[in-house]
């Protein structure tokens, strides 16, 4: 495989999937994505939930609840960008 293929192929599915990144991303972003999917897997596989459920002394669906809070902000509020990159 060419090097512009492999290149052209990783472009198209870095705009197709928000969680690839790309070459801008910074770590804020990617650290986000992380969590989100975790959460996202969490919330998926029901035997996670339960786990965490039980561990947590809670209902399934308070935990589900609580996890799709947190994955609106799961690594709190973004930073403030410098005036110079604006």
């Amino acid at each position: 495989m060419d090097r512009y293929n492999f290149q052209t192929q990783l472009e198209h599915l870095q705009s197709k999937y928000i969680g690839t990144g790309h070459s801008d991303t910074t770590k804020f972003e990617w650290l986000v994505n992380q969590h989100r999917d975790s959460f996202a897997s969490y919330i998926g596989h029901y035997h996670l939930l339960d786990y965490f459920a039980i561990a947590e002394n809670e209902a399934r669906a308070r935990v589900k609840f609580n996890m799709l809070e947190r994955m609106l902000q799961p690594c709190g509020p973004p930073p403030e960008k410098p005036d110079w990159k604006m």
